[in-house]
Formats: C-alpha cells, structure tokens, sequence
C-alpha cells in the first residue's frame, strides 16, 4: 500500500469522525435545550409536560452512546457534560417537586461527576421556587425549598475530598451559599410580614368586639342614669 493510500484511509476516517462529532453535537445542544424547557415547565407546574420533554431528551443521549461506540473520545466533549447537567438538574429538581425525593445518576443514567454538578445547580432552581411560592402567598412551600436548599449544600461541602476534585463543584458552592443566604432573608421577612398582617388583623377584631360589646350595654345605662 502506498504513501497515498494510507493517508486516504486516514483522510476518510477524519472525516467520518467529524460527522460523528456534529451529529452528537446537535443531539446534544437539542438535548440541554429540552432540559431547560423542562424546568420551565416544572416552575409553571406544568409536570406531566416536564416529564416527557425529559423523555425526549433521555431518548437523544441514545445518539451518543451509539457514537461512543465508535469514538469513545466523544463521550468526553464540554458539550456532552454540559447537556448531562442540565438533564441531571432537570430530572433531580422534577423529582423533588412531583415526588419529594432526591433521584440518583444510576437512576438516571448520567455520569456522576455530571449528576453532582446538575445537584449543585438545583439550589438556584430551588430559589426560584421559593420566590414563586412567596409571590404566592404559599409561605410554606418556600420554606421547604429552602430547606431542600440548605440539604443540597451541606450534603456537597461534606463530600471531603471529592469536593476538591470535581471541577467547578466549588464554585457552584461558593454561589449556593450566597443563593441561600438570601433566601433565607427573603422569607423571613415574608414571614415577619404575614405574622404582622396576622396580629394587626387580630387587633381589629378584638377592637371590633369590644365596640360591639359596649354598644350592647349602652342603652342599659341610659335607663339608669335616667331613673336617677
């Protein structure tokens, strides 16, 4: 085989791999698109919606691991870890809002560094939430999202070592913290709003209720006074 045809085949393969890559490319763009969609809907409360938008986008990640195959490299792309973070935050946060339980990356079929990274994610999902149930004047479901909130945060700086080693994991945690932070201010003062509503309503009733009172035992001291 001559010089020439070598660098055909290889000329081929670079070619067929390029393909391969812009296939997954565009299943994955499309893939993190679908699970930005899905949150959305989920905060519109929207979940049966939600979760089959996810089914779409699991169905995309067939794609890749068909390409994977092929090209393992591929598996490895910013590309591909960004999409399985949004699916990962997507389906962790659908989950907690429709089943009250966490989810896990085998359940899910994401890698774990990935999986981590969409969790720290959800705590600014989950802050949104809060703010929509404040909005709501469901005061109690804003208090559950932070404490899902603060969870998520503990559970992730408790990961000793891991912590340091995933890329990114600490600055997404230095964000949550501030994210939580806040939240916890805007609920308390939610609260101390509600409860101050509470007791001037409260006042007036007992207001009311004396006034009626006193107006009920007036026309008996008329009768009284006028006898003397």
């Amino acid at each position: 085989m001559s010089l020439r045809e070598f660098l055909k085949k290889v000329e081929e393969e670079v070619k067929r791999r390029d393909e391969v890559r812009q296939e997954v490319q565009t299943a994955m763009r499309k893939a993190t698109r679908l699970s930005k969609q899905a949150i959305f809907l989920i905060h519109k409360e929207r979940l049966e919606e939600a979760e089959k938008t996810l089914e779409k986008a699991e169905n995309l990640f067939k794609t890749l691991e068909e390409a994977s195959k092929k090209s393992p490299d591929l598996a490895y792309s910013g590309i591909v870890d960004a999409a399985f973070q949004e699916y990962s935050e997507a389906h962790i946060l659908l989950r907690l809002v429709r089943e009250g339980r966490f989810v896990g990356f085998d359940e899910i079929g994401v890698p774990m560094v990935s999986y981590v990274l969409g969790l720290a994610d959800v705590i600014g999902e989950l802050r949104r939430r809060a703010l929509d149930s404040i909005r709501r004047n469901k005061i109690e479901t804003a208090e559950s999202s932070l404490e899902l909130m603060e969870t998520i945060y503990s559970e992730l700086i408790g990961m000793d070592e891991a912590f340091f080693l995933i890329h990114g994991l600490r600055k997404k945690c230095d964000i949550a913290r501030r994210i939580i932070e806040a939240t916890r201010g805007d609920i308390t003062i939610e609260a101390r709003r509600i409860n101050l509503e509470r007791s001037i309503r409260e006042l007036k009733d007992a207001i009311t209720e004396v006034g009626g009172s006193e107006g009920e035992s007036q026309p008996g001291g008329d009768t009284e006074t006028g006898r003397g």
